[in-house]
């Protein structure tokens, strides 16, 4: 008899872990985030300290956008044997949720378990970037464009931190350098809109053509090219750059605005009261938007103050 229990014992452990190796080959295979949940977690009330399971479930919790639920399962892998992916994870679903506090803790914790970890340092930069930490950003940013200095989209991310600290010809340069790895429409697009901010019209204007003879379908780049040419006083070219950013976008208030001062400016009264009252009905639909508070949201408010506030009086009283 005691035979007999031993030989159960010893099956036992054996047949879990079979289970547990053809729980984990099914949630390996199936598409469905809820049944790879639901397989971890069979693997895990069969085996609670299996780390892997843990792991794997809340990569899947993440994806299924249970932030929360994703940093419990990161947390408990944490606590018993913490480790720089799990780390990393942990952050991406903290920035999920907009902790950025939380998030910027575990990008340093995962770049300190390994410092060849460039995807935790860049993320890092990142989080940083949001908490208005620019200085940080930027010689976080400036470690990932020496490990890999052909990604582009660190460039952008670096210039865009200058040019948070008004340290414009740093991130005029940055933008360059992003041409340069990659001579593409949205590389020629953001110098051009960072040309604009700047109030360098002409050159803006360069970049915004070229981006669109890469790429015709950019939007966005017809509405900046379009507030291009009608700050260069161009106004028919800049109507219809508007007018094709309306076809991609109909309920676009900027463009609409932009046509309404294009308008202004030509004297045509008529269709600046027409595009105005567009704007205004998409912008506040109860029809509250009287004031240029109300517009606070818009390209104009926010880039283009001096010109809206000059002319938003005259235009709202037609």
């Amino acid at each position: 008899m005691k035979k007999n229990i031993i030989l159960i014992l010893l099956i036992c452990p054996l047949l879990a872990f079979s289970q547990v190796n053809k729980l984990f080959r099914q949630a390996n295979k199936t598409t469905n985030l809820t049944e790879k949940i639901e397989l971890y977690t069979q693997i895990i009330e069969l085996e609670p300290k299996n780390l892997d399971a843990y792991f794997y479930r809340g990569l899947a919790k993440n994806d299924l956008g249970d932030y929360s639920g994703a940093i419990v399962d990161y947390s408990k892998i944490i606590v018993l044997q913490p480790d720089a992916d799990t780390y990393y994870n942990r952050g991406n679903s903290r920035y999920n949720l907009k902790n950025y506090v939380g998030a910027q803790e575990d990008y340093e914790n995962a770049y300190k378990l390994d410092p060849n970890f460039i995807d935790a340092l860049y993320s890092l930069g990142c989080v940083k970037f949001d908490l208005g930490n620019f200085e940080e950003a930027i010689k976080d940013f400036t470690l990932v464009i020496r490990a890999v200095p052909t990604e582009p989209k660190t460039y952008f991310l670096r210039a865009a931190a200058y040019n948070a600290l008004e340290k414009y010809p740093l991130a005029l340069n940055d933008y360059s350098l992003a041409i340069l790895a990659d001579p593409s429409s949205d590389s020629y697009y953001n110098r051009g809109v960072f040309y604009l901010g700047i109030n360098y019209y002409e050159k803006a204007n360069l970049d915004l053509t070229t981006a669109l003879k890469l790429n015709e379908n950019n939007a966005y780049a017809y509405f900046y090219r379009g507030t291009s040419f009608l700050l260069l006083g161009k106004y028919n070219e800049a109507i219809l750059d508007y007018n094709n950013a309306l076809r991609f976008d109909s309920l676009d208030f900027d463009a609409l605005l932009g046509l309404a001062l294009t308008y202004y400016k030509m004297n045509d009264l008529n269709n600046t009261k027409l595009y105005f009252q567009k704007a205004k009905a998409i912008i506040s639909p109860e029809g509250n938007a009287e004031s240029i508070d109300e517009f606070k949201n818009t390209y104009w408010y926010q880039n283009q103050y001096y010109l809206f506030n000059a002319n938003f009086n005259t235009m709202s009283k037609l």
